[in-house]
């Protein structure tokens, strides 16, 4: 038998996160989207083990300030692209000032050093990763997706998921729905 899930990223890294921690016994609080704030200074064991749980989830403690920036940066990008609400009409570098409470310039220099890549290109696979999963597990149409990423047009839509995917998205879907029912059969 095979069953579909849908799960939030979000929700899941933090119950993981919790989870880690009070096995360790300390004392915290949740400080927003993937900060943490411990009551007391860890150990070096502390730190250790807790590293290399998390690492067991692929979530990894970010150590110098810049990676937290970027990781802060990603977060707020992904937030956006997966929130149930319509991408913002305003630009994305006005979006990302606001929410960084920082320049634009500067969040794309430092983002660009850590990273070796642009925030454009970032936000790119991370819509068409949303793209991909609001075809699949939502069953929305092409139409519907390109007007909740803010696209200027399906035809848009459609030329960036091909150059990043290969694929045009209905061969896509095509593809994925051959997978589905061979899987089930």
């Amino acid at each position: 038998m095979k069953i579909i899930i849908k799960y939030d990223v979000s929700t899941l890294c933090e119950r993981i996160l919790q989870e880690q921690l009070d096995k360790l016994g300390l004392h915290y609080n949740l400080q927003g989207l993937w900060e943490v704030e411990i009551d007391n200074s860890l150990s070096v064991e502390q730190y250790n083990q807790l590293n290399a749980a998390l690492n067991n989830y692929g979530i990894e403690v970010v150590e110098n300030i810049k990676g937290v920036f970027v990781e802060k940066i990603k977060n707020a990008i992904t937030e956006m692209v997966y929130s149930e609400e319509k991408l913002p009409a305003s630009k994305i570098s006005f979006y990302l000032a606001e929410k960084m409470h920082d320049s634009y310039k500067h969040i794309a220099s430092v983002f660009s050093e850590i990273t070796y890549t642009s925030i454009e290109n970032f936000i790119i696979m991370k819509k068409i990763e949303r793209v991909k999963q609001l075809m699949i597990n939502e069953g929305l149409t092409l139409t519907e997706i390109a007007y909740k990423l803010s696209y200027s047009s399906v035809h848009h839509l459609s030329n960036q998921f091909k150059k990043h995917t290969g694929l045009t998205p209905t061969l896509f879907h095509k593809i994925m729905n051959k997978r589905r029912k061979f899987s089930e059969a």
